[in-house]
């Protein structure tokens, strides 16, 4: 497949781009820092910012499926704004391309433990990711509104970690995933597994999923 990928250089985005490569999709890599990525012969890197929305719509023509792993980064002040305007500008330009396939990594934030309750509503959630959580989620809500995408909301564990690539986890849907008292975990890795799973045989069309160990 032909598969735009926003974010190819970040935390859960580096991961995204080498299992894409590993499965022999064409990848075109949309990035702030090209400089960052090393050649590759399925991959074409493109310097892009989400917030230039006419031309990342140009930029997403003719590919199969639009991958977002877009995070403003957690140091910015405005991250919280600058994820929704990021998210919003990606949404509408997948549209403009013609791109039918959006699938967008979010956080765990939105989960649910409780009915009714999310986890970054409680009051143990970290202050420092509270901003960021809040723009994911308002990211899944807008596209909980959009019926003309085909679009997947990936949530992670609530933990979120470096380690290998097993390919042995569990999904969920809506709710967090437990490992036992404690909240589950899932490294980046296996992260990139499952959604490159997801565009290869889509299981969550217009919805989103989750996964621990």
């Amino acid at each position: 497949m032909k598969i735009a990928l926003i974010g190819a250089t970040g935390y859960t985005g580096a991961p995204l781009l080498q299992e894409a490569l590993g499965r022999g999709h064409q990848v075109t890599a949309l990035v702030r820092h090209p400089q960052k990525l090393s050649a590759h012969p399925q991959l074409t890197v493109v310097q892009a910012d989400v917030h230039d929305n006419a031309a990342l719509a140009q930029q997403l023509q003719g590919h199969d499926a639009v991958i977002s792993a877009f995070n403003p980064g957690w140091g910015v002040a405005d991250i919280r704004e600058q994820f929704i305007a990021g998210s919003r500008s990606i949404v509408a330009a997948s549209k403009q391309a013609g791109v039918k396939r959006l699938l967008m990594v979010g956080g765990a934030g939105s989960l649910y433990v409780a009915p009714g309750m999310q986890l970054i509503d409680t009051p143990d959630f970290p202050a420092e990711y509270r901003e960021g959580a809040e723009g994911a989620r308002q990211a899944l809500n807008m596209l909980c509104e959009e019926s003309e995408l085909e679009w997947t909301f990936l949530s992670p564990a609530a933990l979120l970690v470096p380690g290998p690539r097993t390919g042995k986890f569990r999904l969920g849907r809506d709710e967090l995933l437990m490992n036992g008292e404690e909240p589950g975990s899932i490294s980046v890795a296996d992260l990139a597994v499952a959604l490159l799973d997801e565009v290869e045989q889509p299981q969550h069309i217009r919805q989103r999923f989750t996964l621990a160990y």
